[in-house]
């Protein structure tokens, strides 16, 4: 088991690493002190994989556990849904001492933080991330959100887990499509803060896929770290530093907008983020043709997709413009200087936006 610290001034915690570790889980919520009553979020595909699960584990040391289940997707991850989840906690909630379990990926991670977040102004939860891309991404760093109808993630708060719990044994019953997903944020990592990292997927990726545990286990522990790092510097993207965790995410979070987010999985639109950031980079001089030429094989060798169709470039250009990113009417991307180098650069020309657009759409 490793245990990554994430050192904030008010709201530190650990972010606990292993394989098939659940067992250890009661102990460390004891130690937290958080309370008995322990309500669980989750989504119905989890909820057949894992709820009963750790609700066993919970149930068998002396805590109490009531399960929320919500349809799976990015369609849940609403002000609706957020509402109905509270009224259910508020009603359940008498005369108890309760704590959030977000058992789940990033939607339920998101979700259920939110609803931690303002249910009576702040209630302690812990993320048990059971995708790949929640335990190296999503899960860590206390960002909460839902969704509005223009754009993602335009209602949340900074809101710290008091624990985020990543067994690397739930990932067995991911797809491959979930583990190639998740895998695109670790190459974001690399390209951004890690060339080590970068270097490594390279070489370990057909392991990776084929859900080696040393090799996973490493990935998630290594990817903790370094998001570890940057919320410790710039919790709250104050200082700029955070930021560059966005690479990708600008005409990412748009593609996934304007696919309704139900064309494309995150780590996918993500992966045709990077690409165009990369283009991006590389037509104002920044990064070398090569290196972009290396993150571009890499996504291929992991198959995340190369093009995209079916969405207009209008619909993708109207979601950018309401994305957090853009500010005073000036877009701000994360560029790539050199792989484990970026920097976040306002005002690209639309042009230049368009053409890296049209380089990727089939």
């Amino acid at each position: 088991m490793k245990v990554v610290h994430l050192k904030l001034k008010d709201n530190s915690y650990k972010i606990v690493i292993g394989n098939k570790i659940l067992s250890k889980l009661p102990r460390l919520l004891k130690t937290l002190g958080l309370g008995k009553d322990a309500v669980m979020i989750t989504d119905r595909s989890v909820e057949k994989l894992y709820t009963r699960k750790v609700a066993d584990v919970l149930q068998s040391n002396g805590f109490s556990v009531k399960v929320l289940a919500v349809p799976p997707g990015e369609k849940s991850k609403t002000g609706k849904t957020a509402l109905s989840l509270i009224e259910q906690i508020a009603r359940f909630d008498v005369g108890r001492r309760i704590f959030i379990v977000a058992l789940g990926g990033g939607v339920i991670g998101d979700l259920a933080g939110f609803v931690a977040a303002v249910y009576k102004r702040g209630v302690p939860y812990v993320q048990i991330p059971t995708t790949l891309l929640a335990q190296i991404d999503s899960a860590i760093g206390g960002k909460t959100a839902i969704d509005l109808s223009v754009g993602k993630n335009l209602a949340g708060a900074f809101y710290q887990p008091k624990l985020v719990f990543s067994d690397v044994g739930f990932l067995a019953t991911l797809d491959q499509r979930q583990i190639k997903n998740g895998l695109a944020e670790a190459v974001k990592y690399g390209m951004i803060l890690d060339q080590k990292l970068f270097v490594y997927l390279e070489k370990n990726s057909e392991k990776f896929l084929s859900r080696d545990e040393r090799v996973l286990t490493k990935v998630v522990e290594e990817c903790s770290r370094i998001k570890a790092g940057v919320v410790c510097k710039d919790e709250k993207e104050t200082e700029g530093l955070r930021m560059i965790l966005n690479f990708g995410h600008t005409l990412g979070h748009a593609l996934e907008n304007a696919g309704g987010y139900d064309r494309f999985h995150h780590g996918e639109a993500v992966a045709l983020g990077m690409r165009m950031a990369a283009y991006i980079s590389c037509r104002k001089g920044m990064l070398k043709a090569g290196e972009a030429k290396r993150l571009n094989d890499l996504l291929t060798l992991i198959g995340l997709p190369e093009t995209f169709k079916g969405v207009a470039q209008k619909k993708i250009l109207d979601a950018m413009h309401h994305d957090k990113k853009f500010v005073a009417g000036k877009n701000r991307f994360v560029l790539a200087r050199n792989i484990g180098s970026v920097q976040v650069v306002s005002d690209v020309a639309l042009s230049l936006i368009q053409e890296a657009i049209q380089k990727y759409q089939s």
